[in-house]
C-alpha cells in the first residue's frame, strides 16, 4: 500500500523521521486492553485468539483508544506469538497465567518439524483488520504494526510460556547451538514476511519487541541474538518504512541494540531518557519511557513525570512519547487521558 503525502505526515511518522512535528506525538504500548471498559465489554463475549482471528473485532478493539483518548497512533491489536500457531506449536491463554504452549520447542528434532508459514493466508486475519484499521483512521493518525523479535518468541516457544529465569531458553541456546540458530533463522524469516505483508496491508511504522532481550548478557546476545536481528531489521529497511526497536530490562544492551538495527530506538523505564539517547546517537530516534507504575500516582506527581521526561527530550525533534512497558490492566483511563493532554499542550509550538 502507498502511503500518500498527508498520511506521511502523521505526526508519529515525522517524529521517527527525525523531523519537527509540530508537537511531541504520543502513544502507549498495550494502549488497547484490559483497562479500558469498552475493550472488557468485548472480551466478556470474546477471547484474545477470537478477536484476533475476526478482522472487524481486532479492528474495533484497535481503534478504541484513537477515539477515547485522541493518541497520535493505533497499534493494531493481536499478540506477538500468533505467527507460531501456523508453524505448529499449540497455544492458548489460561486464565491469570498468560501463553501456554502445549508442544514447546525441546530438541533439534522439534525444529525440524516446524512449518513453513504462507504469512497471507495464515495470519491473513492480522492483515484483514489493518486494512479497516487504516480506513477508518483520520490521516494525522499512524497506523502501526508489529511483531515479536525472534529472540522472544524463540523463549516463549521453548519454556512453553512467561518465564523469569529463562532456564529452558539457555540450556537449549548453549547446549544445541545449532539447533537454536536454525531455529532462530526460521522465526527471523517469518517475522520478515509478516512485518512486509503488514506494510503492504496499511501498517505505516512498524515496531519489533524484543520483550525478553534483557535477560541476556551483552556477550550472549552478540553470539546468539545479533545475526538475527540484524537480519530482520536488514530485510526490513527496503519497506520504506520506520522500525521501532523495543525491549525491556536492555540499559545495559543499549549500544548492541543499535548494532542490530532501528529507526527509533525504545527505552523502558530504567535508562533516563537524555542518557539513553545519548547513548543511542542523536540521529537515531527515540521511544519512551514513562513508568507504567506512575499512571497510578496523584495527578501531581504524574505531571512531574511527564514533564522531567520532556525536559529531557529538550524539544529535539524525533522523540515519540511512550510507555517504558506496556499499559497495566487497572490503569484508570483518566491519568491515560491526563498523560496525553499534558504531553500535546506542553510541547505545542
Amino acid at each position: 500500500m502507498a502511503v500518500t503525502a498527508a498520511l506521511a505526515d502523521a505526526p508519529v511518522l515525522k517524529a521517527a523521521r527525525g523531523e519537527r512535528a509540530g508537537f511531541t506525538p504520543v502513544w502507549f504500548m498495550r494502549q488497547a486492553g484490559r483497562y479500558l471498559p469498552e475493550y472488557r465489554a468485548i472480551r466478556a463475549r470474546h477471547s484474545l485468539l477470537e478477536i484476533c482471528a475476526e478482522p472487524e473485532l481486532a479492528a474495533e478493539v484497535t481503534l478504541q483508544p484513537v477515539r477515547r483518548f485522541g493518541v497520535d497512533a493505533a497499534i493494531i491489536y493481536a499478540d506477538i506469538l500468533l505467527p507460531i500457531v501456523p508453524m505448529g506449536l499449540d497455544l492458548s491463554f489460561a486464565a491469570g497465567e498468560g501463553p501456554v504452549i502445549a508442544n514447546p520447542v525441546r530438541t533439534g528434532n522439534d525444529v525440524e518439524r516446524l512449518a513453513d508459514v504462507e504469512v497471507e493466508d495464515a495470519l491473513g486475519s492480522v492483515l484483514g483488520a489493518l486494512r479497516i484499521v487504516r480506513a477508518e483512521l483520520p490521516a494525522s493518525v499512524a497506523l502501526i504494526g508489529f511483531a515479536g523479535a525472534p529472540f522472544t518468541v524463540a523463549s516463549y516457544a521453548i519454556e512453553g510460556g512467561s518465564t523469569r529465569q529463562f532456564v529452558e531458553t539457555k540450556r537449549f541456546m548453549y547446549g544445541a547451538p545449532e539447533a537454536w540458530h536454525k531455529l532462530m533463522g526460521r522465526i527471523q524469516r517469518v517475522t520478515a514476511a509478516y512485518l512486509a505483508a503488514q506494510v503492504e496491508a496499511g501498517a505505516q511504522m512498524l515496531q519489533v519487541f524484543d520483550s525478553w532481550a534483557g535477560a541476556l548478557a551483552a556477550d550472549d546476545y552478540r553470539r546468539f541474538v545479533l545475526p538475527h536481528q540484524r537480519a530482520l531489521f536488514s530485510a526490513l529497511r527496503p519497506l520504506g518504512v520506520p522500525v521501532v526497536h523495543f525491549g525491556v530490562g536492555t540499559g545495559h544492551l543499549l549500544e548492541v541494540l543499535c548494532e542490530a538495527g532501528g529507526d527509533v530506538i525504545g527505552l523502558d523505564w530504567r535508562t533516563p531518557l537524555d542518557e539513553g539517547w545519548r547513548r543511542v546517537g542523536e540521529h537515531r530516534g527515540i521511544q519512551g519511557n514513562l513508568d507504567p507504575a506512575a499512571l497510578f500516582a496523584p495527578r501531581s506527581e504524574l505531571q512531574r513525570r511527564v514533564d522531567d521526561i520532556l525536559r529531557r527530550a529538550a524539544g529535539r525533534p524525533g522523540h515519540i512519547f511512550n510507555l517504558g512497558h506496556g499499559m497495566l490492566p487497572a490503569t484508570p483511563t483518566e491519568h491515560v487521558q491526563a498523560v496525553v493532554d499534558l504531553v500535546h499542550e506542553g510541547t505545542a509550538s
